[in-house]
Parts: structure tokens; sequence; C-alpha cells
């Protein structure tokens, strides 16, 4: 085995002592003052007038067990919608924002209702778009056209998803600098081709992470579409919470809820911090 360098024998330097040991001050800092807040926050709640009445109506175990596996079962509605929802947006929207960023002017009217498109369905709250749709287009009785509430509900989130989706598609295709463009048409490719293997693989790359944040919006936004019919899980809470007069099984749906969209939030924190480090930046914790 070859000896010690002198680096390896002299051990970290002062500079890399006083970083650790400011790490470990800072950790112990973080530490204590979360213990102290949550306590204090739990002294606060379980000591108040009220909180005998707001356990028995919010943390009801038996009821809590007792609701739990319908709206298990009922969750599956709203994994359903959001994998349909997730997979249409993802398309729509990519076709918003290569219609908003033409540069053709024969593609000038395309340009003009894509704009309109999104800023409608920006502008109109989701609730209303589910409502409009899914009561409206049924009360037609159109032929040939669904009047499932599923099929308006995910028409709608699908609707009003894609216009937010398509501006997040369309800031990374116009963060590709100009002359990525330009190298391609040296290159001999068309505009299409040039937009196709070259800007969009690299502004979809950019764009993942808010994607993400996008669709675990959508994913709690599925809670909505109860509104108009379905039962899904925050609905089949609401059911037996006006059943048995407790409404410990919303607390259950927002246990599910949130055991999907943590792990996507951490997930979505990680990928922006790995771009922030590929970018030159400072990863952030």
């Amino acid at each position: 085995m070859a000896p010690a360098g002198p680096a390896e024998r002299r051990g970290p330097t002062r500079r890399q002592l006083l970083e650790r040991r400011r790490k470990r001050r800072s950790g112990l800092i973080a530490a204590v003052s979360t213990v102290v807040l949550f306590t204090v926050l739990t002294a606060v709640i379980v000591t108040s007038d009220g909180w005998p009445e707001v356990r028995a109506s919010f943390f009801s175990w038996d009821s809590f067990t007792a609701s739990f596996p319908e709206i298990l079962r009922a969750f599956k509605l709203n994994v359903q919608i959001f994998v349909v929802a997730e997979v249409c947006i993802l398309v729509f929207a990519m076709l918003l924002a290569v219609a908003r960023s033409s540069r053709s002017p024969v593609l000038f009217p395309v340009r003009v209702l894509a704009t309109v498109y999104v800023d409608l369905f920006r502008g109109v709250p989701i609730l209303l778009v589910l409502f409009l749709l899914g009561f409206g287009v049924p009360a037609l009785r159109l032929d040939g056209v669904p009047s499932s509430p599923v099929f308006w509900a995910t028409t709608s989130l699908v609707l009003a998803y894609s216009a937010y989706v398509s501006e997040v598609y369309r800031a990374g295709i116009e963060s590709v600098h100009e002359s990525q463009r330009a190298a391609a048409r040296s290159l001999g490719l068309s505009n299409v081709q040039a937009l196709r293997f070259v800007v969009l693989p690299q502004a979809v790359r950019r764009v993942i992470p808010p994607l993400l944040n996008d669709f675990i919006s959508l994913q709690k936004d599925t809670a909505l579409v109860g509104v108009i019919g379905p039962i899904e899980a925050a609905r089949e809470a609401q059911i037996y919470a006006s059943r048995t007069f407790n409404f410990t099984s919303y607390v259950a749906a927002a246990a599910i809820f949130l055991a999907i969209t943590i792990p996507l939030t951490r997930m979505t924190d990680w990928l922006i911090g790995r771009q922030r480090e590929r970018t030159g930046g400072t990863r952030v914790a």
C-alpha cells in the first residue's frame, strides 16, 4: 500500500473544521426551534376549551378506521382521472405551446386562437368549468355526446390545466437560445425539424420540475370532480360525514392525498436542486 500523502496526514483544514462546526450548530438550532414551536402549538391546541369536541369530531380513531376503507376505494377514481387527464394534458398543452411559439405568418390565426384559449381557461376557475361542462353539455342531449359525469370531469381538468401547462412548455421553448435554432438551420434542418429535434428536447428537460408541480396540483384538484356527481375520495368522505355527523372522514381523505403528494413534492424539490447544480447554482436542502 502506498504511504499517505502530506494532505492525508494533515487531516481536515481549519476552515473545514469551522464549516462542520457551523453546520452542526445550525442543525442543532433548527431542531430545537422546531421542537419548541410544535410543543407550543400542541399545548395551545390541547388546552383550549373546545379541544375535546374537536378531537371527538375530527380525530376519532373509530370513525377513521370505519371510513378509511371506503374512502381508499373511492380514491381509485381520483387516480384514474389523474392518469387519463395527465396524458391528455401533456399532449394538448404541447400542441398549444407549439402553436403559440410558431413564427409563420400563415399560422397567425392559429396563434390567436391558442392565445384566446389560454387566456380564457386560465381566467375561469376550474370549479366553474366543471359546472358548465358537467351540467351544461349533458343537458343539451346531443346524439353521440357522452353524458357521463366522469368524462366531463376529466375533460374539464384537461381543458383547464392544458392552458397552464402550455405556458410552462412555452417558457421552456423560449428559454432555448436562438443560436440553437440557427445552428440547426445551418445544418440543413427545416424549421419544423429544428423545433422537433433541437428545441423541444431541450425545452422539455428544462421544464420537468415545474411540470411536476402542476401535476401535484392536478392530483389534488381531482377532489373537485365530486361536485358534479362522481363519488371520489373527498365525496365519499362527505357522504360519511353527513351520515354520521363526524368529520374524521375528511382527515382520512386528507391523509390519502398527503401520502401521494408529499413524495411527489420531495421528488420535485430533488429535481429542482439537481437542475440548479447543473446550471451552476447552489443546491438548497
